[in-house]
């Protein structure tokens, strides 16, 4: 997959999710196929204002590539600036964000908020791409409200000099409930001549190919669906003949167990013992979810502060439901 001058091993992309996509996360999807990760939602305004948090939003390394860095804000001047800098930190590709429902990003009137007025989108795209040669694309909602105006952002986004556009088809008003509605990506590449890349109510491979199928669309950006499921992506790319080696459904015990310790290990190795464990319970209650017994363990790992816990409490975990899954129950 191409977008602008950077090209993709493939059309397979991580969601800029914050809390979540840090360097030892985005290693972690990239192994297992991911073709594009991004950095967590940065806002512009504390990038520019301060080099701490730009130092922190862009820990990388070669192997996170290419790396793409997520802006949020709603001055076009600022985000301009924050493009500049992102730029001359070796970020591979800007996206900017006109999708982002949560109420604190919209009270500052960035996110989707900017979708509101079209004039505004087309100020902001035009200065972000007039600050940085890097690849450009815009990340949008199927618009405000009901009367989803995604696709004529997307024409603005286009003509202002986006390489892509990323379509999450679900309303403000909606957040993520209720159904995406693939229709609308299919419209949107219908009506762009850029790459369209679809999001949302991917969890598991088959709705990616299904996606794909259905509206045509160039690429796939995974968000929720990844959580606790990294695989996700290699199993997308045996689906499409693309990879012999992914697992084809659920990993055994010792697939996860090693996929586990390694971003574990890239945690510590990252942030440190006791402030990785903390931050890498909620991965736990991921990778856990949906296994049989996985409630019990999921109580237990509220309590976890080492990492010989983690690893101790997991490979129990493990082996019961191996043993319990040879035994037939």
């Amino acid at each position: 997959m191409k977008i602008g001058s950077l090209y993709l091993r493939n059309n397979l992309l991580m969601a800029p999710m914050a809390g979540i996509t840090d360097h030892p996360f985005r290693l972690t999807v990239r192994k297992c196929g991911c073709g594009l990760a991004f950095t967590e939602m940065i806002s512009a305004h504390g990038l520019v204002k301060s080099q701490r948090v730009a130092m922190r939003c862009l820990v990388s390394s070669e192997e996170d590539r290419p790396l793409g860095a997520q802006i949020f804000g709603s001055d076009p001047s600022v985000l301009a600036e924050a493009a500049r800098m992102l730029t001359d930190m070796h970020a591979d590709l800007i996206d900017l964000n006109m999708g982002c429902p949560a109420k604190k990003v919209i009270k500052g009137g960035s996110g989707v908020a900017i979708m509101r007025d079209d004039d505004k989108v087309a100020v902001v795209v035009r200065a972000v791409r007039a600050a940085t040669p890097l690849p450009l694309t815009v990340k949008l909602r199927a618009g405000w409200k009901r009367g989803m105006n995604a696709l004529e952002v997307g024409r603005i986004a286009q003509d202002c000099g986006a390489d892509a556009v990323i379509l999450h088809p679900r309303t403000a008003e909606q957040g993520f409930s209720g159904n995406a509605d693939w229709s609308l990506i299919g419209a949107m590449k219908r009506n762009l001549v850029v790459p369209v890349i679809g999001n949302g109510d991917i969890r598991r491979a088959g709705d990616a190919i299904r996606m794909l199928e259905e509206t045509g669309c160039d690429g796939i950006m995974i968000g929720r669906g990844a959580l606790g499921n990294p695989w996700i992506f290699g199993q997308i790319l045996r689906l499409q003949g693309r990879w012999e080696g992914a697992t084809p459904s659920e990993p055994d015990a010792e697939e996860r167990m090693a996929v586990i310790r390694d971003h574990l290990d890239m945690e510590v190795a990252c942030h440190g013992e006791e402030r990785a464990v903390i931050n890498f319970r909620k991965h736990l209650l991921w990778y856990t979810k949906g296994l049989s017994g996985g409630a019990l363990f999921r109580q237990r790992a509220g309590q976890f502060v080492r990492r010989n816990e983690v690893l101790e409490g997991l490979h129990a975990f493990l082996s019961a439901r191996r043993s319990s899954l040879a035994a037939g129950k």
